[in-house]
């Protein structure tokens, strides 16, 4: 029996994708979404307090009582209409990355333990799977070649019941008898997966035109020769754009290498280690293959539901399968970014496929997640970084930086650009050169890890302008201060962030913090207080970009009659809180929050969108013939990932709320006030629209009666005003805008795409033009996308962290207690002050890791070979995090009007540089490589 066969309630709402009819439909609190729309969110009724704050997340309820809200706690018999009977299955992989693949062995298991089915790359080739070019090529190992890395899979294994896979498995792991080995070769080579160059010249101020700069001009692409970058044109001032930045990228070296008297040149090398995301979930799916409908039902974790739908049904459609119908159920999940265009996903679907009509969950375990999920990049980091010695500027900025992207490109070469680009950290440099190339190796696959490769980059220059501080003897923070960006200063790509930077508010709170001011006294005293151990203190600060230079969110607000309110997002939730503080920004517009809210939607039919093209590399004539199509976007959704939560994702939300409040509830305020034969309340006033204030769920403006939510509503319906809009955005460092007539009115909104529905007093002419799913799909006109050309400004928009560590080293074994920390943080407008708070906690706690404990070989030794777990790899602890005395301050906005910025990823990275700091503070000698372990301390000690 299949799901098509369940007529409950007609739930199909899918696209078409490669001839294939594909439905997401998100897992209900009980798995259930398949015949019921229940979310695993509650009404706003009992998680909203009194005071219009939240008391708790809107999901808790289901998480803490043990809902089945995670695709990893799905099994066949939680989803109605699946066979009863669980499949289960696993990877077989290689371990040797020197060797020939010979093809396996599985006799040794006995004749009762055999898998019932097992898929090799020649069954993905005879039946014509296309498997995504982006993970590819041999998603499996062909016998007779050589693997890409440590752990590549050769094989699915497939077993039909619990207990023989569970035999099966325990005597498969950390047993290599199953592959066959052939001759002994050279390791697997790649070219590179990505080379980039970010020149700039500034003028002689910040606010004068740049010579050169990758924004106005260009980044600068090498050559490849022998698998290495190489730069072959000539510098030349009047030449191309490629010679003219190494022109000016020559002189820089030069200028490095022959400096002026009064330059100190800081001249040094930084490493960062492999990281294990170690998220509470690892990778997991559960599907079955129906082959009487030729349905695929598909229930996965995933950060981007709709890109692993839409290369699932393009990676089935051209087999012998002949898939029909992909029916898949992303449910809640958490990776840090681990579950970002992720392999494995594909692997699970090819499970389920092959499962001959018996449903089979593909999971791994805790060894195989450490063997095979994704990581953070290793980067092997060399600063130059030229002072001038009488007034302490910065003046040339040069890097180059060799990122280890693992056996699969994944995202490595946006890791390596986006390490490069935010290298600068908070700081002005007139000239910088940065150099930075991803390479191919043979270990375990990174990707989209929390930090992005600016955790890396940005603690590295941290660590960097502390020591430069001790060089000149002067205070690190007033040296921060001098060389700190002011709004409107360009940075390293030449582009000028966006909005008011308030580095040096934070900065100046730090310089008075006691535990700064009195760093030398209090050490005096720890110490002798305390002679077995080295007492330090830390300071670091950074700024992180948030989004990718392509977001597209979208969402949908409804309301009723009676005052109900539905909010459907893109958004999924991966541990942010985003369906809490999405139900509370609707509230920004129509005083309170939305009473349900439905997040991983994917079915917006009636927005009639396409896209094609890549919006990275597209020409800006490329974008203008497509724009004049009005259904043509960017792209289509963006992914829950790149800190794009509180911001872009708000941006959607607001902004339809907005046209509801513009186009609903405000017409019926003014009709209802002014009602009456001789004009009503508003008409010895003027009331305008800027005079609206939302007081305690009400509606007043210029002194009128305040009217519910719910009055407003009830007379939008009676009235046919706007009650529902859909819309669509995208972000390039900078919004699309078009206008729309919205009702008669016509509008310049910062959206793409919109559609409205209409209330239900609405007459028919109106009723007629909700003919797109129910909604009246206005067309856009006069357009303005961003240019093309801000794909070169790499980021414009920045959150900044900073934090304050106090430690001790214990002069025995060296090893790094941290005492206590303390954090500043500017987010724009917060949205819910707890999950600012929670981020911070977690976040420091994941940089402490990485700082301090957190390690694993790359290649031999390391997780690709299947025998590392948690008893090996150390993680911190809440005694490790001084998680009873750490305090923080979250910066309050300029005004109530103020942006809400992502702060996900930053609020990990300053710690580690402070960390670095407090450690050279403590013992008088810096360990500029990760993690700064008792063994490294030791040994800068001796050295």
């Amino acid at each position: 029996m299949s799901n098509r066969e369940i007529s409950r309630r007609s739930f199909l709402q899918g696209g078409l994708v490669a001839g294939v009819s594909v439905t997401l439909t998100p897992l209900s609190s009980q798995a259930l979404a398949a015949l019921m729309e229940n979310s695993v969110t509650v009404p706003s009724e009992q998680w909203l307090g009194n005071n219009g704050k939240a008391r708790s997340r809107n999901d808790a309820l289901s998480k803490v009582c043990g809902s089945k809200v995670f695709a990893r706690d799905i099994r066949a018999k939680d989803m109605p209409g699946w066979p009863q009977q669980q499949g289960h299955a696993m990877l077989l992989k290689t371990t040797k990355a020197d060797r020939i693949y010979a093809g396996y062995d599985l006799t040794w298991l006995g004749a009762d333990l055999q898998p019932d089915r097992i898929v090799t790359a020649a069954d993905l080739d005879k039946d014509g799977i296309a498997f995504p070019e982006e993970h590819a090529p041999d998603p499996l190992l062909p016998e007779g070649k050589v693997p890409m890395f440590i752990g590549h899979p050769v094989a699915i294994l497939i077993w039909n019941d619990f207990e023989r896979f569970r035999q099966a498995k325990a005597r498969l792991k950390f047993n290599d008898k199953a592959i066959r080995y052939g001759d002994k070769v050279p390791f697997y080579e790649s070219d590179p997966y990505g080379s980039f160059r970010y020149v700039r010249v500034g003028g002689v101020t910040s606010a004068d035109e740049d010579e050169f700069a990758s924004l106005k001009d260009s980044i600068l692409f090498p050559m490849l020769r022998n698998r290495r970058p190489v730069w072959n044109s000539q510098p030349n001032l009047h030449g191309n754009l490629t010679e003219r930045g190494l022109f000016y990228a020559e002189r820089m070296k030069q200028q490095i290498d022959t400096p002026p008297d009064n330059w100190l040149v800081f001249d040094e090398r930084y490493k960062t280690p492999s990281i294990e995301p170690a998220a509470m979930e690892p990778d997991n799916g559960n599907g079955w293959y129906d082959p009487a409908t030729k349905t695929l039902h598909f229930v996965v974790a995933t950060q981007c539901p709709l890109e692993t739908a839409t290369e699932t049904a393009k990676m089935i459609a051209p087999s012998r399968f002949g898939l029909a119908n992909l029916n898949m159920h992303p449910g809640y999940t958490v990776g840090y970014g681990s579950k970002d265009h992720n392999i494995f996903v594909y692997y699970a679907a090819l499970a389920a496929l092959y499962g001959a009509g018996v449903p089979v969950r593909l999971a791994n375990d805790r060894y195989e997640q450490f063997q095979s999920g994704i990581k953070r990049h290793p980067f092997d980091i060399r600063y130059q970084l030229a002072v001038d010695k009488t007034d302490h500027s910065f003046k040339i900025f040069r890097a180059e930086m060799n990122v280890d992207g693992g056996g699969r490109i994944n995202y490595s070469p946006s890791v390596a650009a986006v390490g490069a680009t935010a290298a600068q950290s908070i700081y002005y440099m007139p000239q910088n050169d940065l150099q930075v190339t991803a390479y191919h190796s043979r270990a375990v696959e990174a990707g989209s890890m929390r930090g992005y490769g600016t955790l890396q980059s940005m603690a590295s220059t941290e660590m960097m302008v502390d020591e430069i501080a001790d060089r000149l003897g002067i205070d690190a923070i007033d040296l921060r201060k001098k060389n700190a960006m002011v709004s409107g200063m360009k940075n390293t790509q030449g582009a000028v962030p966006a909005g008011a930077l308030r580095l040096h508010e934070i900065l100046d709170k730090a310089a008075v913090h006691e535990v700064w001011k009195n760093r030398e006294a209090i050490k005096k005293q720890r110490e002798a207080r305390d002679p077995d151990n080295w007492y330090g203190v830390g300071f670091a600060i950074c700024q992180k970009d948030f989004g990718t230079g392509s977001e597209a969110p979208m969402a949908s607000i409804e309301f009723t009659a009676d005052g109900h309110i539905t909010l459907r997002h893109i958004g999924i939730e991966i541990g942010t809180g985003m369906s809490t503080s999405q139900a509370l920004v609707v509230a920004d517009f129509l005083g309170v929050p939305a009473t349900e809210v439905k997040t991983g939607e994917t079915e917006w039919k009636e927005l009639q969108l396409i896209t094609g093209g890549n919006p990275y590399l597209m020409s800006q004539a490329e974008q203008d013939t497509v724009l004049r199509n009005p259904r043509w976007v960017g792209k289509l959704a963006s992914a829950s990932s790149a800190t794009n939560s509180a911001y872009y994702f708000s941006h959607a939300t607001r902004e339809a709320a907005r046209v509801l409040f513009n186009h609903g509830l405000w017409p019926a305020a003014l009709q209802i006030w002014g009602q009456g034969p001789y004009g009503g309340q508003a008409n010895p006033y003027v009331v305008r629209r800027e005079d609206a204030h939302w007081v305690d769920g009400r509606l007043t403006a210029n002194g009128m009666q305040p009217l519910s939510f719910e009055q407003l509503a009830r007379h939008a319906h009676e009235k046919g005003l706007v009650t529902g809009a859909t819309v669509h955005g995208f972000n390039r460092w900078s919004w699309a805008e078009a206008e729309f007539s919205i009702d008669g009115v016509r509008e310049r909104l910062p959206l793409d795409g919109l559609a409205v529905k209409y209330g239900d007093g609405a007459p028919s002419v109106k009723k007629a033009q909700m003919n797109s799913a129910g909604f009246h799909l206005l067309d856009r006109q006069n357009v303005h996308y961003p240019d093309t050309q801000l794909n070169n400004a790499a980021v414009t928009y920045y959150s900044p962290v900073a934090t304050l560590v106090e430690l001790k080293v214990n002069k025995g074994s060296a090893e790094v207690q941290v005492l206590n920390h303390h954090s500043w943080v500017e987010c724009g407008r917060v949205l819910v002050e707890e999950l600012v708070k929670g981020q911070l906690e977690g976040g420091i706690a994941m940089g402490i890791g990485h700082a301090l404990m957190e390690e694993m070989p790359l290649y031999e030794g390391g997780p690709g070979e299947g025998d590392w777990n948690f008893n090996r790899y150390r993680l911190p602890m809440a005694r490790h995090v001084a998680v009873w005395t750490q305090t923080a301050e979250i910066l309050p906005p300029l005004s109530p009007s103020d942006p809400s910025k992502g702060i996900a990823e930053v609020v990990m990275i300053p710690v580690v540089g402070a960390i670095g700091n407090a450690v050279a503070h403590a013992i008088g000698k810096r360990v500029r490589d990760l993690p700064i372990t008792s063994a490294r301390i030791k040994e800068a000690l001796n050295g």
